[in-house]
Formats: C-alpha cells, structure tokens, sequence
C-alpha cells in the first residue's frame, strides 16, 4: 500500500474528540485566516496536536527511523538523578510541551529520591495528552499534578513565581520546532519570568547528514503523512472545511542553508476548499504548498550561542553516545549589578 493511501484510510477505532471549547475555536480560526489566505501558505505546528494528532505523534515515537524519542530516554535514564543533582532542589518542575510526559518520569522519580514531596505542571495545547500524563504519573504518590492546557509563547501565566526554585524542561527537541530567533525570544520570555538560580533543560537534536534526519519524519508506514494530513481533518471538524486528503501529499525537505527539516502539505492538483466556519473560499494549485511544521538542527556551538541570546547560561550538556542529541542545563544568572559611581 503506498504512503499516500495509507494516510488517506479513516481510523474507525480513532475514539471521539470532545468538540474543542470556544477559545480554541477562535484561535484555529484566527490562525487559518493569518497563514492560509497568503501567497505561501502555513499553519502553525500547535494545530497538528488534536487528540488524534497526539494519538498520532504517540506513535511515530515508536518508529524505528525516529530515533529522537528513545536517544533523549536513554540519555534521561542514564543520567537522571545527575541531571537532578546538577538543578539543585528541593525543585518545582514545569513542562513545555509535555504531551504524554512519557519520559519525564524518570526525572520526576529522581527527584522524589531528593525531595520529600514535588509539584509538576505539564503544559500542553493538548487535553487529552495531559490527562494521559496526570494518570500515568499518579504512580507517584507525593507528586501533586497541575496540567495546564496553553499555548505558547502567546500564554506564559503558568509561570507565575510560586514559593521555591523551579526548573522548566523543555524537551524533546521542541525547541528545534521555533525559528533560532523565535527560540531566543521563546526562552527570553522564560527567563523573565523566573528567578535568578532557577533552571531550565532542554533536550535539543543536532545537526547530522539528511541521511539520517529524513527518514524520522517520513517513514514507510505512512504514519507521519497521517501525522500531517489530520491538520486537515481537524480543520474540517473545527472550521467546517472541505478538504480532501486523497488530494494532498505529505513531503519533506532538508533546507541545508537554514538547518532544518520543513514539512508541507502539496495540493496535487488544483482545487478550492470551502470554510464554512470562516465564510471563505481557499484556492490552491497543483503544487503549492501549505508550510506546517519546521525542525531546526543546530550544532552544539549554535546552541550555546542561542542559549547566551537569551540571556541564560549553559552549566551541563548530556550526549548519547553518538552525539546525535543533547540535554542540556540551563541556569537563569543573578541580576547584573551596576557599576560604582555610574547612573
């Protein structure tokens, strides 16, 4: 079966979504109206992470070419009581982007080890990851679980200052999905608002030969091309659309001069797609492309230079073995102090 058939089959075992609530609405639709009526066309990566979409992502985690998931485990495993010890607690954790938090348990389970009791607040545009992460990690029994559903960098109130030191993770190599300069505002706005000795850790895949990258996101099973192509299920749930799927193709390329991975959606063949919901009408022709989703992969000087952009400073950096990725430690410094006699 080819990868485009594949992704086009329904999922009849696919459990029913909750209609979304009227917020979550209007940011679709406002996201719609910004990056599809435009001469290139985009959506932003948040969309891909419905409940199928994150049913989806679950599963291409699992892949054999995706090796970005089980290398960060292995990495946490190995070093999560050192990475722990480096943070400082007693700690508070908050998540970017936490999904299921199916690896954060091993940091959790090595601070518990520390600390008589923790807080964790996964932060997700998805509610039905973050109900999957709060009842995989109820195991824990002196963990209390705070999930916030948000979007970021738009909404940052989760990191209101509570008592004591935190750490944030961002995982995943998340980070890799914002341009570099988005990424430094991204963690810029963290920064402001923690406090000095806070920390962050961030999981960040790095730069190989396209070789290795390319396969992790276009997989013979087709399962990233559902990935993508459920974007436009969702918008035909949401917005009341009239996409058709079989009429789109999943394709991925290396931008070798800007270190990424770009994803599109290609219309093969001209066609016009009513929104309902928008009251709008989008043209597409036969080969044009929708942008969804990008994964920058820096080196390791690129990254500390990233890092410093932001105003934090790199205290650790955890590799696998083959240095394809890394976790690094992050800490946000005390205030510069002024210089005598100057004003």
């Amino acid at each position: 079966m080819s990868l485009d058939a594949t992704a086009a089959l329904p999922d009849d075992d696919a459990p029913t979504a909750p209609p979304p609530d009227t917020a979550t609405l209007r940011a679709v639709a406002a996201a719609v109206r910004e990056g599809l009526f435009r001469p290139r066309k985009r959506l932003p990566a948040w969309l891909l992470y419905d409940r199928r979409g994150s049913e989806l992502f679950e599963q291409i985690t699992e892949l054999p070419d995706y090796y970005l998931t089980r290398t960060e485990r292995a990495i946490l495993a190995a070093h999560a009581a050192e990475i722990i010890e480096a943070a400082g607690p007693p700690l508070g954790v908050v998540e970017l982007g936490a999904g299921t938090a199916s690896k954060t348990g091993l940091l959790l389970t090595a601070l518990l080890a520390r600390q008589a009791r923790a807080s964790y607040r996964p932060v997700d545009v998805s509610p039905a990851a973050l109900a999957r992460a709060a009842a995989e990690l109820s195991r824990l029994k002196r963990l209390a679980v705070e999930p916030v559903v948000a979007r970021y960098p738009d909404e940052l109130g989760f990191l209101a200052h509570p008592a004591g030191r935190r750490l944030v993770l961002f995982l995943g190599s998340n980070i890799g999905n914002f341009d570099p300069d988005a990424a430094r505002s991204l963690l810029g706005a963290v920064r402001c608002r923690l406090a000095p000795g806070d920390a962050l850790l961030i999981g960040a895949d790095l730069r190989k030969p396209p070789a290795q990258l390319l396969p992790a996101y276009d997989d013979p099973q087709g399962i990233t091309a559902r990935f993508s192509k459920n974007v436009l299920e969702r918008l035909n749930r949401e917005l009341k659309a009239s996409f058709d799927l079989a009429r789109f193709r999943h394709l991925v390329r290396w931008n070798p001069s800007a270190s990424r991975i770009d994803i599109y959606l290609e219309s093969q063949k001209p066609q016009r797609v009513r929104l309902e919901a928008l009251d709008a009408e989008l043209r597409l022709r036969a080969g044009e492309r929708i942008h969804i989703e990008s994964s920058y992969k820096l080196s390791a000087p690129r990254l500390a230079q990233l890092f410093a952009g932001a105003g934090l400073r790199l205290e650790r950096s955890w590799y696998d073995r083959a240095r394809r990725f890394g976790v690094h430690l992050l800490r946000v410094p005390p205030p510069r102090s002024r210089r005598p006699g100057l004003h």
